[in-house]
């Protein structure tokens, strides 16, 4: 087959597409036939220097495809494959692989050192390969080696370390990688390639170094290799050196101190001085010192003694002189700046950093930005102008109301006339400053808007959004934190209401404008009149929000229009289909707080409904999630009257429980059919099997994202509250799904947040489907649930010992405590006299600032006390 695949991996690349279909048939024929000597096959051709450098680049990619994916469950299938493959044929592999890192070619030197980390990433970590790393050290200490070689072996060992964990290498194995890295970047033994490799190596390798940084001679030697290597003549290598310096930050703050006069000079230099490459990274070493400080404050804040933490203060030991260098970045924009989003330069970069300075430090920036705002902000020239704007816009969050009040009072009149300005740029930057004034600073108090300054915002926010696009996105962003922050004024968000009816006609006509698709102009301004429904006055606003509801309607009916002649066209119809089902979602749930307005959602439930499944008639394969949404909104209005809907929308809901591909929409699915057993109780019940067995098969798929699995439980709650005893068929099933969930959540290790949320949720789920089930069979069939109490007390207790448990889960526990107890009466009285921990439970919550756990915890212990007193 040797030369069959060099034949079939050229004619994989061939322009002809029948030749290149029938190519890559072939290989995949081959791959599912025999793995092994596929592997094998793909190493060797890697391998050989005689082979074409096209066929060795393809065996190159097709063999790292065959170990590595970016979905995990995927990944984890190819690891799988790979433990199994003979050992014998994956030592020729791996040979064929170390063997690859002296070619000739850059190309397949540089795919081998890739896979060389993948098979790594499986191999470490079962404790095998143990010789790699030794291997690869061979290739630094030998004299005769030559620089490619080295090269790509340190290549090699920086993405071993980006692949595996540091828990996975011996302390030595540590060293001698360092050891060889830091040599690596030695200026007078080697040239660019060696020493830009080594950089990049040390970089990945930084996490490994915990040891090393806290031995002073060691951290010592590495700052001052890594200080040296940021004056190198080559932009490439000063850049990657400041990456390594802004990863030291992060992860070694507290040893930074007598390093940090040389680290300012060097970022100083840098970010004056040097291209602009190099100077981001100067840049992002103070953002990072930032981020560090500000995490190291959040966590003073929530610890009394306040001095567990090691906080240097060094972005205020530095403000003085860090915040002119900032200051000057300000000037340094590009032309086209305002109109893409994604840009990022030295000006960009230096204001986002001067914000961080500024939540850093607080009230201290203040007095030293001021200057630079007063004395720039009415020049004439755009740059000076902008600069001045950004600067002023970028420390409003951190320094206290107090400080900044007068002057973005002072300042507002200014700002307001320079939306009129000839440049786009400084109208740009000042509708974010404004923005970002009424997002921070803005409540219904009326320190920084008042009825005195009020009308003439509006209008100019409503002049402005006719503006360019870029201009008028961020003008909805100003409206749409404008009326955010009268949210919770009570009766003073009527304040909005003379000039509800032009923001809303206005944001419409902004969806509307032809410019605006092609910059998310659309879709800002539906957000932003969302934003704008969510907080309007109602009953006040009720007939308005009426109308409104009816024009979104009739856009919605225009999308089902629309001609569609591409994938473009079909992703335009879908993007605008969700905004107006958003739109329509906001509104319901609005209108439905108030007895005064629900009629004008019930007068429009069935015009509604047929649009929602008209909506999903255009999606031929899912369910579109911000319409299923919608309906779960319109579900929980009109309680039992959807009963009428079901029939129709049945088929479509079962579509989105049985999307276990795109999870978003299967999750989203299980909430609708929360909200519609809460709706129509046991007129559900006509549907349950079929939601039943789709649920429980949505269970048992080993492809179903973790993330869906804990709301199906709390939809077994929801289904068993609604239906009560009926849902006594679905017991047999559904119990040994929560034991068996209960128990690997017992034996999950929450090594990182994501995990430990997982798991919290998980629990969270089981609970409520336990109390689901305990109140729908608590008046005629209770006695069901009898067999399972001791295991949900033994649970129960694992959960409460549990440091790591949330107020959600907590919640949820004591809840089903109460719900047991209520349930089960004096059945009970044995079980709860042995297991004592639930007076310290209900103890620990009694404790709690809310008052929902409290009163809980409250019904709880009654309920408790009666079955004891039984």
């Amino acid at each position: 087959m040797a030369m069959e695949i060099t034949q079939a991996l050229l004619a994989a690349q061939s322009p002809d597409s029948q030749v290149r279909t029938a190519a890559e048939s072939n290989l995949k024929q081959f791959q599912e036939q025999n793995l092994p000597h596929f592997l094998l096959s793909l190493s060797a051709e890697l391998a050989i220097e005689q082979k074409p450098p096209e066929s060795r680049r393809l065996a190159g990619i097709l063999l790292k495809n065959s170990l590595d994916a970016k979905d995990s469950f995927r990944k984890e299938q190819l690891a799988k494959q790979w433990v199994a493959v003979d050992p014998a044929i994956k030592s020729q592999i791996k040979e064929a692989l170390l063997t690859t890192l002296a070619s000739q070619v850059s190309d397949a030197r540089s795919t081998a050192s890739q896979v060389i980390a993948k098979v790594a990433s499986i191999e470490i970590p079962r404790k095998e390969w143990q010789d790699l790393i030794g291997k690869l050290l061979a290739n630094m200490t030998t004299k005769e080696t030559p620089a490619s070689l080295k090269q790509a072996t340190l290549q090699s060992l920086g993405y071993v370390c980006e692949e595996v964990s540091p828990s996975d290498l011996e302390q030595d194995q540590v060293n001698a990688i360092l050891t060889a890295v830091v040599q690596g970047m030695n200026q007078a033994e080697h040239g660019f390639e060696v020493r830009l490799a080594a950089i990049r190596a040390l970089y990945n390798a930084l996490d490994f170094a915990q040891t090393n940084f806290e031995n002073e001679m060691e951290r010592n030697y590495i700052m001052k290799v890594v200080c040296e290597t940021a004056v190198s003549k080559e932009p490439e290598i000063r850049q990657a050196a400041f990456e390594c310096l802004v990863s030291v930050a992060s992860i070694y703050y507290g040893v930074l101190e007598p390093y940090m006069q040389t680290l300012f000079n060097l970022t100083a230099n840098a970010i004056r001085g040097d291209e602009e490459q190099v100077a981001l990274q100067a840049i992002e070493f103070w953002s990072t010192v930032c981020d560090e400080e500000i995490a190291i404050q959040e966590e003073c804040a929530g610890n009394d003694e306040g001095n567990s933490v090691l906080h240097f203060r060094f972005v205020e030991k530095a403000l003085h002189v860090l915040v002119p260098v900032l200051l000057e970045t300000l000037l340094k924009q590009e032309e086209d700046q305002d109109q893409d989003d994604g840009i990022w330069n030295l000006s960009m970069a230096g204001g986002t950093c001067l914000g961080l300075v500024a939540c850093t430090v607080g009230d201290a920036v203040v007095p030293l930005v001021m200057p630079f705002v007063q004395a720039n902000i009415t020049k004439s020239d755009w740059r000076s102008h902008e600069a001045a704007t950004f600067a002023f816009g970028s420390i409003l969050e951190g320094p206290s109301v107090e400080k900044l009040a007068p002057m973005v009072h002072n300042g507002l009149d200014f700002l307001l006339s320079a939306m009129k300005d000839p440049s786009s740029h400084v109208r740009d930057t000042t509708a974010w400053t404004l923005s970002r004034i009424f997002e921070i600073l803005h409540s219904p108090s009326g320190t920084i808007i008042d009825q005195s300054n009020l009308p003439k915002i509006m209008t100019v926010l409503l002049e402005s959004i006719r503006d360019v696009p870029n201009v008028a996105e961020k003008v909805c962003g100003a409206i749409y934190f404008l009326a955010q922050g009268y949210e919770d004024a009570g009766s003073a968000s009527s304040v909005l209401t003379p000039y509800l009816g032009n923001i809303i006609t206005t944001l419409l006509s902004t969806a509307d404008r032809a410019d605006a698709s092609s910059n998310r102009l659309c879709s800002s301004a539906y957000e932003t009149l969302n934003e704008v429904v969510r907080c309007s006055s109602i009953p006040e606003n009720t007939n308005m929000i009426g109308q409104l509801l009816h024009e979104i309607l009739k856009r919605l009916g225009q999308t089902m229009e629309l001609e569609i002649v591409s994938t473009d066209d079909k992703e335009r119809q879908s993007n605008l289909q969700a905004l107006l089902c958003g739109v329509i979602q906001v509104i319901i749930q609005t209108l439905n707080g108030s007895e005064e307005s629900l009629p004008v959602i019930l007068q429009s439930a069935d015009q509604m409904m047929v649009m929602f499944l008209r909506v999903f008639a255009c999606h031929s394969s899912t369910v579109h999630e911000e319409a299923m949404l919608a309906i779960g909104a319109l579900a929980y209005t009109t309680g039992q009257e959807f009963a009428k809907y079901m029939p129709e929308f049945y088929k479509y809901l079962e579509r989105g429980l049985q999307n276990f591909e795109e999870y978003q929409v299967c999750s989203i699915s299980v909430g609708v059919v929360g909200d519609i057993c809460r709706a129509m109780d046991d007129k559900v019940l006509p549907y349950c099997d079929g939601i039943m067995s789709v649920l429980l098969k949505d269970l048992s798929n080993a492809v179903l994202h973790r993330s869906v699995k804990p709301p199906i439980f709390s939809c077994f709650g929801d289904i068993a509250l609604a239906i009560g005893e009926q849902f006594e068929k679905y017991l047999p099933y559904v119990i040994p799904m929560l034991q068996g969930a209960a128990e690997l959540s017992t034996q999950i290790e929450c090594t990182d947040e994501d995990t430990e949320e997982y798991v919290n949720q998980l629990r969270r789920g089981i609970f409520e489907a336990y109390s689901g089930i305990l109140q729908g069979f608590k008046n005629a069939k209770a006695d069901l649930m009898l067999p399972h109490a001791g295991h949900l007390l033994q649970f129960t207790e694992a959960v409460f010992k549990d440091k790591n448990r949330d107020e959600g889960v907590t919640k949820a526990a004591v809840a089903m405590l109460g719900d047991l107890a209520d349930a089960q009466g004096p059945n009970l009285k044995l079980l709860f006299r042995d297991c004592t921990f639930h007076a310290e439970f209900l103890g620990e919550c009694f404790q709690s600032d809310d008052d929902q756990l409290r009163e809980t915890a409250t019904w709880t212990q009654g309920m408790i006390r009666r079955v004891l007193v039984s």
